[in-house]
């Protein structure tokens, strides 16, 4: 299986911004399930727990192994079902993540926004969120998830596409 890069990175003077987007035939409320319920969160990246009132929520991608270890994630704003915008803090990283959903004639449009991409991490970042978005198209789907597979398709092969893109 080959999978091809879709993500782009827009550039504003030293500020890159990986932009990456994927389309639904589905209901935006059922997208938007997809992406803030723990239950249907861990079925393609991972789950939270905590009381999302009070701004924060504990998360732990468990995608990749099933103690991954827990970190905060702050919540920005959540404007439901359009918006979610967080911070997450993993050791030394501060990612400011955003996930803006649309629906027109059935079709919901997830648009995923990463600001602030670290130039030294680009290359890894970049598929490694196509990876996930790929996984939650599949959980939509009914697809595969075991054909996914990051190591041969998304990392190190989408990397140089990602580093071109940086320039």
């Amino acid at each position: 299986m080959s999978v091809e890069p879709t993500g782009r990175i827009e550039k504003d003077g030293d500020r890159r911004t990986l932009v990456l987007v994927r389309e639904f035939n589905a209901p935006i409320e059922d997208v938007w399930a997809a992406v803030t319920e723990p239950e249907r969160l861990e079925r393609w990246i991972g789950t939270w727990a905590g009381d999302p009132a009070s701004g924060e929520v504990v998360f732990r991608m468990t995608a990749e192994a099933e103690d991954a270890p827990e970190a905060p994630m702050e919540i920005r704003e959540c404007e439901p079902p359009h918006t979610l915008r967080v911070t997450s803090r993993w050791g030394a990283n501060t990612w400011h993540l955003e996930v803006n959903l649309v629906e027109s004639d059935g079709v919901t449009t997830l648009t995923f926004v990463q600001p602030d991409l670290d130039l030294d991490d680009a290359e890894s970042v970049g598929p490694g969120w196509e990876y996930y978005l790929d996984r939650l198209v599949a959980t939509q789907t009914g697809a595969d998830l075991s054909a996914i597979d990051f190591d041969r398709d998304y990392y190190p092969a989408m990397a140089e596409y990602y580093r071109a893109r940086l320039r």
